[in-house]
C-alpha cells in the first residue's frame, strides 16, 4: 500500500509535466485504459477459468467499468489539467466518505451522528479547496471547474469500490479488472482517440516519454495489481492510514519539483478534510446481543 500511495502521489506532478503541452488529458486516458484492458484481458485468459456470469454480476461489472474506469479517468485527468497537484490530492481524500454514503444506500449500513459530523467537516474543507484558486496557476477561472471534476472523480471511485467489493469475493481480480477496463475503454475511446493520435510521439522528449510510460504502466497496471493484492492482507484500519499518506506524499513531491506551493490556507483546508474523513471512518459500535454483556473495551478487528 505504501508503494501504491507513492505511485499515485507522484502522478499528480508528473501528469502536469505532460499536460497540456505534449498531450491532452483524454488522449492520456485512452492510452492508459486501452493498454490496461489488453493486459488484464490477456492475464484473465491465461490465469483464470471462471468468467463473470449472471445478470446481477454482469450489470454490476458494467457499472464498475463506467464509474471506476470510464468516468473516473476522464474526470481525473481533465480536472488535474485545470487545477494544481496539491488541490487535486487533497480533494481525492473524500473517497472514503463516498464509500460510507454508498454503503448506506446500497448495502444498508447505518450512519451515526459522528459520521454525519465528519461528512459535514470534510465537505466544508473540500468546498474551500474547490472554491480557492491556489498559488500555482491552472487556467484562471477554470481552477474551480478542475477542482469540481476531481471531486466528481473521487465520488465515482468511491462508488466503484462499493460496487466492486462483492465481485472481488466471487471472481479473480484479473477477471473483474479485465471486464471493468473493457467497459471503460468503450467509454473513453470516443472522447480521446483523436487526442491520442494527435500526440507527436516522434518528437517527445525522453523525460516526457518516461512520464507517459509511468502513467500507462505504473499508475494503471502495477498500481491496480498491487492494490488488489494488498486488499487480501491489509486491514481496513491500515488502508485508512495510507489514504492520509497519499496527499502528504503528493505535497512533498509537488513542492520539491516546483509544481505547486503549500500555503497556510491550503494546510487548513486539508486538515478539515482529514478530520472529516477520520470521523467518517470510525465504525459504529455494534449493539450487544440480548443477554450478552457489552465488552469493557472495544473489540479489535
Amino acid at each position: 500500500m505504501f508503494t501504491v500511495a507513492a505511485i499515485y502521489a507522484a502522478n499528480y506532478s508528473l501528469a502536469k509535466e505532460v499536460m497540456p503541452r505534449y498531450a491532452h488529458p483524454n488522449g492520456i486516458v485512452v492510452l492508459r485504459v486501452v493498454t490496461a484492458a489488453l493486459v488484464f484481458g490477456l492475464l484473465d485468459k491465461l490465469v483464470t477459468k471462471k468468467p463473470i456470469t449472471g445478470r446481477a454480476d454482469t450489470v454490476r461489472s458494467i457499472l464498475c467499468g463506467i464509474s471506476g474506469i470510464g468516468l473516473n479517468q476522464l474526470l481525473f485527468f481533465g480536472g488535474l489539467n485545470l487545477t494544481s497537484p496539491i488541490s487535486a490530492s487533497l480533494i481525492q481524500t473524500v473517497s472514503p466518505i463516498v464509500v460510507v454514503l454508498a454503503s448506506v444506500v446500497l448495502l444498508g449500513e447505518r450512519i451515526t451522528l459522528l459520521r454525519a459530523l465528519g461528512i459535514g467537516v470534510a465537505g466544508v474543507g473540500a468546498a474551500l479547496v474547490i472554491l480557492s484558486r491556489g498559488p500555482v496557476g491552472a487556467q484562471g477561472d477554470s481552477v474551480a471547474l478542475g477542482n469540481l471534476m476531481i471531486l466528481l472523480n473521487a465520488t465515482f471511485f468511491g462508488l466503484y469500490l462499493v460496487l466492486a467489493a462483492p465481485l472481488m469475493k466471487q471472481y479473480h481480480a484479473f477477471t473483474v479488472l479485465a471486464r471493468s477496463f473493457l467497459v471503460g475503454a468503450c467509454i473513453v475511446v470516443p472522447f480521446g482517440w483523436r487526442e491520442a493520435l494527435a500526440i507527436d510521439y516522434a518528437h517527445l522528449p525522453t523525460g516526457i516519454w518516461v512520464d507517459i510510460l509511468y502513467m500507462v504502466f505504473m499508475l494503471t497496471i502495477v498500481a491496480y495489481l498491487l492494490n488488489n493484492w494488498a486488499l487480501k492482507y491489509a486491514s481496513p484500519a491500515l488502508l485508512g492510514v495510507y489514504i492520509y499518506l497519499q496527499p502528504i506524499m503528493a505535497v512533498l513531491i509537488a513542492v520539491s519539483l516546483g509544481r505547486d506551493q503549500l500555503t497556510w490556507a491550503r494546510a487548513v483546508q486539508g486538515l478539515l478534510i482529514f478530520v472529516g474523513v477520520w470521523l467518517v471512518s470510525q465504525k459504529p459500535k455494534q449493539p450487544a446481543a440480548v443477554g450478552e454483556k457489552a465488552p469493557l473495551e472495544p473489540v479489535q478487528d
